[in-house]
């Protein structure tokens, strides 16, 4: 079962968005010790507005046990400057310098930022539930074209993203790392 996030969902969110994207959680968070980055992500996922928040993630869920196995975190590139507002002002309030956050999503773009499941249920088709998930999710706000960045050094991730339409179509690079830069434009049925 896949449900909208809450931000109850705060602490389980924050552990495997730090799992995925790892050291961009300290550029984001200005945080050099891991629990204080995930400590300060978990802070943002519960309050709105912002890149990391609730409102902006879809939570698969383990129905037999009922607890949360994946995460699906997502925005309008157009909204990028806005929702990442909030780190930066933290940022530059902790350390007193504000960090350059590299914007990842074009403007005309609905951007996968994470997707992640915990690492006991991989394998099991949940990170594709997540992905179509994002992709009903983009068609209901009305976005038909969708994104996301994929380490270079993930061959098997880009597989999988080729394997359901998207395709490259540049690089960026963030906190150090090279990523392929995938779009996928969605059906329009009228």
């Amino acid at each position: 079962m896949i449900r909208q996030a809450t931000p109850e969902d705060a602490v389980f969110a924050s552990y495997l968005i730090y799992e995925a994207i790892g050291d961009i959680a300290h550029s984001l968070t200005g945080a050099t010790d891991p629990q204080e980055a995930i400590r300060v992500m978990s802070q943002f996922f519960a309050q709105p507005n912002n890149r990391l928040s609730y409102q902006n993630a879809l939570i698969a869920v383990d129905e037999d046990k009922g607890e949360p196995i994946g995460l699906a975190l997502f925005y309008h590139g157009s909204q990028t400057k806005q929702l990442d507002q909030p780190f930066v002002a933290y940022v530059e309030q902790v350390t007193g310098t504000a960090p350059v956050i590299v914007k990842e999503a074009r403007d005309d773009e609905f951007y996968l930022d994470t997707a992640v499941v915990k690492a006991e249920y991989r394998g099991k088709g949940i990170g594709k539930s997540l992905l179509k998930a994002f992709e009903q999710e983009s068609k209901h706000r009305g976005y038909y074209k969708i994104s996301l960045l994929v380490d270079q050094e993930n061959p098997s991730a880009r597989r999988l993203y080729e394997a359901i339409g998207y395709h490259q179509d540049g690089t960026i690079v963030v906190s150090g790392h090279l990523f392929s830069h995938m779009v996928k434009n969605l059906t329009v049925w009228v």
